[in-house]
């Protein structure tokens, strides 16, 4: 099977235009709050890495059709059902109908605050020099992977310009999958708008954070 990222928007038309909210607006019904704080606590207790949480998000077969969390939602009670933390028929009558599963922690309510403010850092020991420098041109890989990828399908075969070496940092396709969290150099690649998607006019440049496997030197 291969997987295309379904947030992965950049470029596409047909959507509509972009309806502005009021700033500080976080949520649209009183379920949501409830939402994010089970998502946070299932995370929390180790079951699964913020990779492979994403990687179910992202490749959900009707993610344009649901809300930002009925995303996360959803995506939850998949990663819960697939670890046997949670059955369809437990979703359907909306209460616990089955012994609970064991988890390796529980993240309490006094630990809230301390937890979300240190997050999860990524970057790790780099292994071997970086292989491209600041100011160098490289291209993107371009092909069809049999997993989900963070690599935005809108700059696959493109060329674009180093900018920044960010060190080596876990690599989400690799640990989304559970295989390790085999680290790499993270770059910020800048593309011309021009390359990505034609036309003369130069109004803007894009900035992607790409992983070294994700670039090539470019010609």
């Amino acid at each position: 099977m291969t997987y295309q990222t379904q947030a992965d928007l950049g470029g596409r038309t047909g959507f509509g235009a972009v309806q502005p909210e009021p700033e500080g607006e976080l949520f649209h019904a009183d379920w949501e709050p409830r939402a994010l704080a089970l998502v946070l606590a299932m995370g929390a207790t180790g079951s699964w890495n913020i990779d492979a949480s994403r990687a179910v998000r992202e490749t959900l077969p009707h993610y344009l059709q649901l809300s930002y969390y009925r995303i996360w939602l959803t995506a939850l009670e998949r990663l819960m059902i697939e670890r046997g933390q949670l059955f369809e028929d437990e979703i359907a009558q909306g209460r616990m109908l089955h012994a609970p599963a064991p988890v390796k922690r529980v993240l309490q309510a006094a630990d809230v605050a301390a937890v979300l403010s240190r997050g999860s850092p990524t970057e790790r020991p780099a292994a071997a020099p970086a292989r491209f420098a600041i100011g160098q041109a490289v291209r993107m890989r371009a092909g069809r992977v049999d997993h989900h990828t963070r690599l935005p399908g809108y700059v696959q075969g493109r060329r674009g310009t180093v900018e920044r070496l960010h060190g080596a940092h876990v690599f989400a396709d690799s640990n989304a999958q559970g295989a390790g969290e085999a680290p790499q150099w993270l770059y910020t690649v800048v593309f011309e708008e021009a390359e990505l998607w034609g036309g003369a006019a130069q109004k803007l440049a894009v900035s992607v954070d790409a992983w070294e496997s994700y670039l090539e030197a470019a010609e």
